[in-house]
Parts: C-alpha cells; structure tokens; sequence
C-alpha cells in the first residue's frame, strides 16, 4: 500500500469533485474571465479521466494563482514565474500524476519567460495554461508583455513603446508539440481544448484569452471569436508545423485587429516527451521516484556509484 493507489484508478468520475468541500469565495472580479477557465477545467477532467487524486496543479502569482484555491486537487502554489520548474519536478518524480501548470501572462511569458521557453523546448509531458488578458490584474494594472503597442497604463502612461509578443509563435518556435488557443466566454470549446492538451503526450500550451473588466476595460476580447477548425476561411493542417506557423501568424495579427482566432494551432503526436527521452537513455528509471520514499527495502543510489570520477 502507498500514496499511490489513487492512480489509475478506474471509476465514474463526477464534475463536482473538483470544487473543495468547503469552497472559499472567490475574490476574481465580476465578469473576470478567470472564471470561465475554472469551469472549463472542471469540465475537462472527468473527460479526460482523472480523479482529484491522480491530479496536481500548480499555478504562480496573480489573479491566476488563486485557481488551485478553488479546484480540488494536489495543489502548490508557487512564486511568481515558477510554477513551470515546480511541475516539471513533480511530473519527473511521479510520471503517472496528472500534472496542470497555470499563469497569468505576465507570469508566464514575462518573469516566467525562460522556464516557458525550456519547458517547451524538452517536451515536459504536461499542461500548461496562460491566463492571457494583456495586463498584469492583481497588481492593479500595469502594461504586461502581451499588452498592445499604444496601450497605456501605470507603467506606460503615454502608450506602450513596445510591441507584444507572439505566445503561439514564441511556443512553437520553442519546441511545445500541442499549441491551442481558447477563450473564457467558448466555455464549450475552452473544455475541449484542455481536454485535448491534457490527453496529449508532451509538452501542451493553451493560450487562455481571459477578459479583465476592471484593469484592462479597452481590451479586444468582448468581440465574437471564431472557431479556425470551424470556419472555412482558416484551411491549414494543424499536423504542418509550416503551415501551423503560417496560421499562427495570421491569429496573432489578427487579435489587435479586433478579430480573435481560436482552436487547435499545431498538434505534434510523434515526438517522445522528456520523459520518454531520458527513460530511453536510462537516465530515467520506470518506476516512479517518488514510490521509493515509501520502499523501506530500497537500497537509494548516489551519484558517485554510477558517474566516473574526474581524473
């Protein structure tokens, strides 16, 4: 008997277990768009399969990181721009859990920038979820890196100076082998999108467009969105990593413009995950890291038995 019984466990798997039972009032402002990625995500998971048990989220600072305050399940709450290190840490020591990273924009494509970059880059199988509404909220509204040239704020009151980044782009080019963008007011396709990316073997990044009526009232995100699997002026094979680029190019653009384009950007199921990588070279052993604290016939390895000494 270990910790670890919860995993794999097969059973009916009910929504409304992944709200706490005693539930805390949420402090998310009225008409936050954070709410909307709360439900999605209670929804994905009985899709998806797992318990409250079988899953850990770990999120930053912001607004955003009071998500694992109001989901019921393993939960850290990390500081700002390092819950992506923390879950790659946790996934590596238990490949079997269920592993959920979250961040505001701010969070994660500015302070937690590198970590987003490498994390990508080495395929950590895991999903990571931006809470992009192009401002930084908790702190009362500064310019944040996906704010728009011209945007002004506390930070920027003449206007922002800078243009704001690519996220589809920068998390392609990065390596990230599932690259979606959803919104909090598609809650249908926000559920299958997260479903999808939680499914998927390797590192997956969901672009969560997230409104902020208070700290950002001028932001494009009111306007309809459109579905780029449904409509048919977006024709692209999401399989294409040219082509996905190409589209994603086109959405990013496109968003300042007042048009916003969400779904499934690039989908790459062929790669092997870090994981599967460093088990492969045997740098990685099949059973779960963590399983040995609870072996007391474990005999633990040291560095120094298996490395060669400097000559």
């Amino acid at each position: 008997m270990s910790v670890f019984n919860a995993i794999d466990e097969e059973r009916d798997i009910d929504v409304n277990e992944f709200t706490p039972s005693l539930e805390p009032q949420a402090t998310w402002c009225p008409g936050c768009g954070d709410f909307g990625v709360l439900k999605a995500l209670k929804q994905a998971m009985p899709e998806v399969g797992r318990t409250p048990d079988e899953t850990l989220l770990v999120t930053g600072i912001g607004c955003s990181g009071k998500l694992s305050s109001y989901f019921q399940s393993y939960g850290f709450h990390s500081i700002h721009g390092r819950s992506l290190p923390v879950a790659r840490a946790a996934k590596l020591a238990n490949p079997d859990l269920e592993v959920i990273a979250a961040g505001g924009d701010g969070d994660g494509y500015g302070i937690g920038g590198n970590h987003f970059m490498h994390t990508a880059r080495e395929n950590h199988d895991m999903t990571y979820i931006v809470f992009d509404n192009e401002i930084f909220g908790l702190t009362k509204g500064q310019t944040s890196p996906t704010s728009p040239k011209g945007h002004k704020s506390k930070t920027q009151p003449r206007g922002n100076a800078k243009s704001p980044i690519r996220p589809l782009s920068l998390s392609l080019t990065s390596g990230a082998t599932y690259v979606a963008r959803t919104a909090a007011v598609n809650p249908n396709q926000a559920k299958e999108i997260l479903a999808e990316a939680m499914e998927h073997d390797g590192f997956a990044h969901v672009d969560f467009l997230t409104q902020c009526p208070t700290w950002n009232k001028d932001a494009k995100q009111y306007v309809p969105y459109i579905d780029v699997q449904d409509s048919d002026d977006y024709d692209f094979d999401v399989h294409d990593r040219r082509e996905a680029m190409e589209a994603m190019h086109d959405a990013e653009d496109a968003l300042y413009e007042g048009k916003v384009l969400t779904g499934r950007f690039y989908v790459n199921d062929e790669r092997p995950s870090y994981q599967q990588e460093k088990q492969s070279t045997g740098d990685m052993p099949e059973t779960p890291l963590a399983e040995r604290y609870f072996d007391d016939d474990y005999e633990w390895e040291r560095s120094y038995d298996f490395l060669d000494r400097h000559k």
